[in-house]
């Protein structure tokens, strides 16, 4: 019978497999269930393994993921219709399938092939593609955030996702590794297997149609029309249009589904030579090769005003990117390939804005404060001569309040301008991003370096506003037949945390169904 050693920590010159042998001399093949690497200050760098080892003789299992299927769908089966298809909506998609469910998916932008050429143009040009940018199209946002699989929530569908993204392509090493990322080069290879797995068991996908409302029954909603004036009836219909689709939520608004605003956070990018952080966090060991380029997470909470101000989507070897969905308005995100061989790395540093304290009764609150921040930051690009370009500051002048530092360097592809960002953030946001950062320093010596840059803005960590469902049903609780579903949701944060919400609404669909059907 096979054993499980965990807290395995060996210098990172030693191999895993000479370790296991010394525990196991009789022992067959062996599984990583988890590493990580412990780089504290205390000690030398080394990595932290749990891992499964078999007898001789044994084969290890693996886990299938077999699910339960549908057997015969009832004579009034209408198909479940699926709005968006980033990871929320993919995953929706895929879980109906496996299930023996077919379906319809809905996406405003284009296959990720056609999407790529928007975006690119966006980046050399400054031509923006309504329909096809770093959050609009197959993929959704989650296509250029370097394909992070980092989550905070804890969930039994994880292994699920991690398993069907390698299946589609992802590299084994998700599965195991404490921070996996695919790369945002490898995901667009991923994306479309998964598409043409959808497309054999049963999915309709309809490219290039944005929904533009939603039908409407008697405090239910019946199904969809898009911009071609189509209509697509349903009693089952998810929402995972993602944290930028404000036309859709309005129209949620607009049509007395219930919305209410809720807390997220806001901030710039942060950017430091990758070297500097090797160095911060390896030391002496920051060029050996095993260890590859070096992440960091940072955090600190106000205890007086409850504000939080921490790093959010850190991409080490990475590029900075404009991200933005509307011509007047600029915003910008983190991604890195699979090999992380860029040379810099940067990170969100955000604060918490607290919808309540900050808002009151005003649900719209923070989508205003969002779209603010978004239009003063283009409009400080214009005014210094640029255009497509990012408003970027040195990290000690934003300190200092001072343009006396000019950046000239970049990992951005549309290139940057100097402004003080300083100038452009609100106040309070500016002394907590202040505090926090002369905080992080404690923590990380070096991390304030006149190396450093700050980028504006990055304002869409989530969405500022939830359309609320019922707990047990996860149907909109003003709208049975809705399931609000992912990021624009209000319920996930991140390509797993997504895939994850995504997948409890299609079970739960599966559930209704499998009643009729019992």
């Amino acid at each position: 019978m096979s054993k499980i050693f965990k807290d395995i920590k060996l210098p990172i010159d030693q191999e895993l497999s000479e370790h296991l042998l010394w525990l196991m001399p009789e022992s067959g093949g062996y599984r990583i269930l988890r590493q990580s690497v412990d780089a504290r200050k205390k000690h030398s760098p080394h990595f932290v393994y749990t891992v499964e080892v078999a007898e001789k003789g044994e084969t290890l299992k693996t886990e299938a993921f077999s699910l339960p299927r549908i057997s015969k769908l009832p004579a009034t089966f209408q198909k479940p219709i699926i709005i968006g298809s980033g990871p929320a909506g993919l995953f929706a998609a895929l879980r109906l399938v496996e299930r023996g469910i077919p379906c319809k998916l809905f996406e405003r932008g284009s296959q990720s092939a056609d999407r790529i050429k928007g975006i690119n143009r966006f980046w050399r040009y400054g031509e923006l593609d309504r329909r096809n940018n770093v959050c609009y199209g197959e993929g959704g946002a989650g296509l250029y955030s370097d394909g992070k699989l980092i989550t905070r929530i804890k969930s039994d569908h994880i292994p699920y996702v991690l398993n069907r993204l390698v299946q589609f392509g992802a590299p084994e090493e998700i599965q195991w590794l404490s921070n996996p990322h695919v790369g945002s080069d490898k995901i667009r290879r991923v994306i479309p297997k998964i598409r043409e797995f959808l497309l054999q068991n049963g999915c309709e996908i309809f490219y290039n149609s944005q929904v533009t409302q939603l039908l409407y029954g008697k405090n239910c909603v019946t199904g969809v029309i898009t911009e071609q004036g189509h209509q697509h009836h349903s009693d089952h219909v998810i929402l995972a249009t993602g944290h930028s689709a404000e036309d859709m939520l309005q129209h949620l608004i607009d049509s007395d589904v219930f919305v209410e605003g809720k807390s997220f956070a806001m901030g710039l990018r942060i950017e430091h030579p990758q070297a500097e952080i090797n160095r911060i966090q390896y030391r002496e060991f920051a060029d050996h090769p095993k260890l590859g380029s070096a992440n960091y997470k940072l955090a600190h909470h106000d205890n007086q005003s409850g504000v939080g101000i921490y790093s959010f989507c850190m991409c080490p070897g990475g590029y900075v990117l404009s991200s933005g969905t509307e011509p007047d308005a600029l915003v910008c995100n983190g991604m890195s390939n699979f090999n992380r061989n860029s040379p810099y790395a940067n990170a969100a540093m955000v604060v918490s804005i607290q919808h309540d304290k900050l808002f009151g009764e005003d649900r719209m609150g923070g989508m205003k404060l969002r779209k603010e921040l978004e239009t003063r930051a283009f409009q400080a690009v214009k005014e210094v001569g640029g255009s497509k370009e990012l408003p970027v500051q040195n990290l000690v002048s934003f300190l200092q309040k001072s343009n006396r530092h000019k950046v000239t360097d970049t990992s951005s592809p549309s290139g940057i301008v100097n402004t003080r960002l300083d100038q452009l953030l609100p106040s309070f946001m500016y002394e907590k991003l202040k505090e926090g950062i002369e905080k992080f320093e404690s923590q990380m010596k070096g991390f304030i370096s006149e190396k450093a840059k700050l980028y504006g803005v990055e304002s869409r960590t989530s969405c500022p506003l939830r359309v609320t469902r019922d707990d047990s049903t996860l149907q909109s609780v003003s709208h049975r037949g809705l399931y609000p579903c992912g990021e624009g949701a209000g319920y996930a944060g991140g390509i797993t945390s997504a895939a994850c919400d995504g997948i409890k609404c299609a079970d739960k669909i599966f559930e209704s169904l499998k009643t009729i059907e019992d």
